[in-house]
């Protein structure tokens, strides 16, 4: 690993949790080992970081979407769903 892929994977890890520092490194060396590369780069970190999201990233990402899923139109009381009866002749 070169000491700059070092260096952004301790900044990743003091922002977010050194377990998915460390959950990183494992998806990095495999994409390094895609691209037929001896050691993992910054590149291959910056690739799985894009592809991995951490829980902060993605409690920022549902935040700023909510009102795009699906529910989101659904009122803080509903009205009760109430079935009429059918007459049987």
């Amino acid at each position: 690993m070169t000491d700059e892929a070092k260096e952004l994977l301790t900044k990743i890890a003091q922002e977010s949790t050194l377990r998915y520092a460390i959950q990183l490194i494992t998806t990095s060396h495999l994409c390094a080992l895609k691209r037929k590369a001896h050691e993992v780069d910054v590149q291959d970190i910056r690739k799985v970081y894009q592809l991995f999201v951490d829980v902060k990233r993605s409690t920022q990402f549902l935040m700023e979407y909510e009102n795009e899923f699906m529910f989101s139109e659904v009122s803080q009381n509903p009205a009760p769903v109430v079935a009429k009866p059918t007459e049987m002749d």
